[in-house]
């Protein structure tokens, strides 16, 4: 009796898994014959999930892709995915979803797990992400230190500091693990976002006692938590400490610098590094000069962002999308609406296209200063990008000055 139920509940769930295959496979299909490679079908997803907002379509979108993790635009897919079905919170589909994808053939490695793992972390679930990775060797999968380290970035992005904090001490003895550099790492980062940066120290003394040596990622995260915290002193210790393992402080280092003194709104300290670089020898990169026009805007000092922008270029740097976004988002901010529009034009031309609320403010903007012609010219413009929004365009325009 017991095995004819059994095989009866078997074969219900191939009916419908079956059913739900011939139904969501024809979803990314444009109605051309030939059939899509794996990567088509993910850019079909990635097109499709952008634009969609309801819980069991994005679901019926994600299965139809037959997502996986090996690959770049896939994990892209399974986030914005993700995010989208937290956003709806519609929790138990994303456990449905996650659970049932551990049982396909080709996911039942490490590999998935550990991923599902940060997806559930990515979606505040964060004791989905604890029994997953309690459950692996359920699966005959083994707790290694990369799914441990995984689950320490999930409960991480999470936000949850006390459980990784749990999870680092306990962990380890209980399942066997080695913590690697790439752990500790986490654990720094972890302390460092939740305003704790000088527990921290304690961790650098762990790794020394285990002749693990720290790198440039461990002292960033340390640096811009203390900078963080404003404890100007322990920043200068922990660049003293740099020098002691023999590191020395490159690019990446006054990146995160600046970046930090920018976020403070200490434009002229960050300055003084950039000119501490340039005595050294060091090229700034693009990185370098899209804080100081980040920076500069939050000030409200739209002339010194223009200069470093001005810089950029012609250092033969090519500004990328946030860096177009933040100059039309502060211009418009400011009330210059002109410069915004040549901006917006420009990142347009690249394919880059501002959030709804930014274009909105240009177009009211440039409407109010009797620029009805160039706010018309630009609705056409995001309407001819997307047609999502097309019908709110059109009332937005009909409702612009004659």
């Amino acid at each position: 009796n017991g095995f004819i139920s059994r095989l009866r509940t078997n074969l219900n769930l191939f009916s419908q898994k079956h059913h739900r295959y011939l139904a969501t496979s024809s979803i990314l299909s444009s109605g051309d014959k030939t059939p899509l490679t794996s990567k088509d079908k993910t850019r079909a997803a990635l097109t499709l999930l952008k634009s969609e907002s309801n819980p069991e379509k994005i679901l019926e979108i994600c299965r139809a892709a037959a997502l996986t993790p090996e690959s770049h635009l896939d994990r892209l897919a399974f986030s914005i995915a993700i995010n989208k079905l937290s956003e709806a919170n519609y929790f138990n589909g994303i456990s449905q979803y996650l659970e049932e994808l551990k049982t396909r053939p080709d996911l039942q490695n490490e590999r998935f797990h550990a991923h599902s793992i940060i997806l559930y972390g990515q979606a505040n679930m964060t004791e989905h992400a604890v029994r997953t990775f309690k459950e692996m060797d359920e699966h005959k999968l083994r707790h290694s230190v990369g799914a441990f380290n995984a689950l320490l970035l999930a409960l991480t992005i999470a936000k949850d500091y006390k459980e990784v904090k749990r999870v680092f001490i306990e962990f380890p003895k209980t399942y066997g693990i080695k913590p690697d550099l790439d752990t500790y790492n986490r654990v720094i980062k972890a302390f460092c976002e939740s305003s704790d940066s000088s527990s921290a120290y304690s961790i650098l003394a762990e790794m020394d006692r285990k002749s693990i040596k720290p790198n440039a990622s461990s002292f960033g995260a340390l640096v811009a938590g203390f900078y963080k915290e404003e404890k100007y002193e322990d920043v200068n210790k922990v660049l003293q400490m740099m020098e002691r393992y023999g590191m020395k402080s490159g690019v990446s280092m006054y990146n995160v610098r600046i970046h930090s003194l920018c976020k403070l709104r200490k434009c002229a300290e960050a300055k003084a590094l950039l000119d501490e670089m340039l005595s050294k020898g060091m090229k700034p990169n693009s990185v370098t000069y899209s804080h100081f026009i980040y920076g500069f805007c939050k000030d409200g000092n739209f002339e010194e962002a223009k200069k470093f922008y001005r810089i950029m270029s012609n250092s033969g740097l090519s500004p990328n999308s946030s860096v177009y976004f933040t100059m039309v988002y502060f211009m418009c901010k400011g009330g210059d609406y002109e410069t915004a529009l040549g901006f917006c034009k420009e990142s347009i031309a690249k394919g880059w296209v501002p959030n709804f609320t930014t274009m909105k403010s240009l177009v009211t903007g440039l409407a109010g200063a009797s620029k009805v012609s160039e706010a018309k010219e630009l609705i056409g413009l995001v309407k001819e990008k997307f047609t999502k929004n097309v019908d709110t365009w059109n009332e937005i325009e009909a409702g612009l000055p004659q």
